[in-house]
């Protein structure tokens, strides 16, 4: 069959007998099947590495040259493969033509769209070896390996600590610069993090939607009955390694290093006192704006902390058992 007929025609007489893809030419068709097999035939003589065509071998090798021919006339950046420049001017234009067609989404690359339709599908095609964990993108994947490895490759330049994750550092970067993003509509209050405005949220509403299967106690949030439930199973997974104290949550086991560090990396603006954690001087700051937001519902006195109201209300209950949860 004429190839340029099938062009015109759109005609895609020859198919893939493993996944059905059809194609207007017989080459086309050959090349995909290596995607099947597993076939590589085109070596880079550099660094060994296998390509299915010999234009990705093509592409890979500017790696090694360090060419990069193809020009951004916009901003000026310069690419190794014309195909990126072409996606790099979207950033510029704006331009996003693929678009999801169940949620209406747009997105400028194929590629991106392939990926945004395994939210819909629930498709997960990554598994970790050591969990069985699965996951929609490989690097996901690599991300949550780091859980296992213990490996933790971005660094605060100001404290030291040291993040799996890239965007874990960026909001760790936020207690240093005192940015809050996140606003609570109903007292105003601010917060590093939007989960941490959720989580406040629940103050306002009341609302408790997680309940501890052994005791039936509600809590607002799913991470804080997870902690809650080490008390019942008596689990502290996180220990010290200067002292061997072992502790149910990470935050404890952190503010606890302080005491063989001394380290107090968490300065009050207005005296100059400085903490050991965060949560210290966030209390601490309560003094000097006067901020109460804990209110007995019962009398109507406001509180600094959440644990002297839940102590307050024992005056109105009888209850002689402290909740220090």
């Amino acid at each position: 069959m004429d190839p340029l007929k099938c062009i015109e025609t759109g005609d895609k007489p020859f198919k893939c007998e493993i996944c059905e893809k059809r194609f207007n030419r017989k080459e086309h068709l050959s090349v995909h099947t290596r995607i099947h097999t597993g076939d590589r035939p085109w070596k880079c003589a550099v660094c060994g590495k296998l390509f299915i065509q010999i234009s990705g071998l093509s592409m890979h090798m500017t790696i090694h040259t360090g060419i990069k021919p193809y020009k951004c006339d916009i901003c000026g950046k310069m690419f190794n493969i014309k195909s990126n420049v072409v996606r790099h001017m979207r950033i510029h234009t704006g331009k996003k033509s693929f678009k999801c067609e169940i949620c209406g989404k747009f997105f400028s690359e194929n590629s991106s769209l392939s990926v945004h339709m395994r939210i819909h599908t629930g498709e997960k095609t990554y598994s970790c070896e050591t969990c069985g964990k699965l996951f929609c993108l490989n690097s996901n994947l690599l991300k949550h390996l780091r859980i296992h490895t213990g490996e933790n490759p971005y660094k605060c330049e100001i404290c030291g600590k040291l993040f799996s994750r890239k965007s874990t550092l960026s909001t760790h970067l936020r207690i240093h610069t005192g940015d809050k993003s996140y606003r609570c509509e109903v007292c105003g209050k601010y917060f590093i993090q939007f989960s941490d405005l959720e989580t406040h949220l629940t103050i306002h509403t009341g609302e408790k939607p997680y309940k501890c299967e052994t005791c039936g106690k509600l809590f607002r949030h799913k991470s804080i009955l997870s902690r809650h439930i080490r008390i019942h199973t008596a689990n502290k997974p996180y220990r010290c390694e200067t002292c061997g104290k072992e502790f149910r949550q990470k935050s404890h086991l952190h503010a606890h290093v302080m005491i063989h560090t001394g380290d107090k990396p968490y300065k009050c603006e207005l005296c100059g006192k400085v903490f050991s954690h965060n949560w210290n001087l966030s209390r601490h700051m309560k003094v000097h704006i006067g901020d109460q937001p804990y209110k007995c519902e019962i009398c109507g006195k406001c509180f600094r902390d959440n644990s002297k109201l839940s102590n307050h209300t024992i005056i109105h209950t009888g209850d002689n058992v402290i909740d220090v949860m």
